[in-house]
């Protein structure tokens, strides 16, 4: 095989697990799947409110070149999420809003780029969510090779093609493609209990009661203690 290749893949991870896990968020879905498959905070969204969930497409690039995402296209489809990531550490724009428009074309839900974008303005217009290592005006090149649909590292997360990238204000997270219906199932049944316990908080009850935690205080030696009153004038 080739050391750099473009791998035309079909693999998807199921559709109902997908919509669930958008609707539940990164929050959510990370506690659900044992506080696990975040990226590093680093990548941060490019404007406030977007919630995605889709199926990766990787792609690995070379350092300030762009060619791989050009040739990553036409494998992108609807309820994608394009990953980017470069060989070595990168914070150059190398994805804006021709790269946006494309992809919109082809139903493509967002982009996780570990490295730099441009166009905010546009991109925002568009209401196209991406997130970012960087924002950079600085430009690249379309000359070295790369590939398409690899497994990639993406600020610290591994990430396949078909796998689940998960992404809102909180971050960026990565569901396996086959643990995708199981965390989905556990990330339901841990809102339904967040419900439960945001009623008796609604109601006037406090977390100490609510979590059982007086217990844990006593047992770590916390004690409360009452200041005794001080009728003395001051002055």
């Amino acid at each position: 095989m080739s050391q750099h290749v473009i791998v035309r893949s079909n693999r998807r991870p199921d559709p109902d697990a997908v919509a669930t896990l958008a609707q539940v968020g990164v929050a959510t879905a990370h506690e659900a799947m044992g506080r696990r498959g975040l990226t590093h905070p680093v990548l941060r969204p490019i404007y406030p409110g977007a919630r995605i969930a889709g199926r990766a497409v990787t792609v690995l690039s070379q350092p300030g070149d762009n060619l791989m995402i050009h040739a990553c296209i036409e494998q992108c489809g609807p309820g994608d999420v394009l990953v980017v990531t470069t060989t070595s550490p990168s914070t150059d724009g190398m994805f804006g809003e021709l790269f946006a428009t494309q992809l919109v074309a082809r139903g493509v839900r967002g982009l996780v780029i570990d490295a730099g974008v441009r166009d905010v303005a546009e991109l925002t217009a568009l209401g196209f969510p991406v997130w970012s290592r960087a924002v950079s005006a600085q430009g690249t090149v379309k000359a070295s090779p790369g590939s398409v649909n690899v497994p990639v590292v993406a600020a610290g997360a591994v990430v396949r093609p078909g796998d689940v990238v998960v992404a809102d204000d909180d971050g960026v997270m990565v569901v396996p493609r086959e643990r995708a219906a199981e965390v989905a199932g556990k990330s339901l049944a841990r809102e339904a209990n967040e419900q439960s316990k945001r009623a008796q908080f609604q109601a006037g009850a406090v977390g100490l009661d609510v979590y059982g935690m007086r217990e844990t205080l006593t047992r770590l030696g916390v004690a409360y203690v009452d200041e005794p009153d001080d009728a003395s004038p001051v002055g």
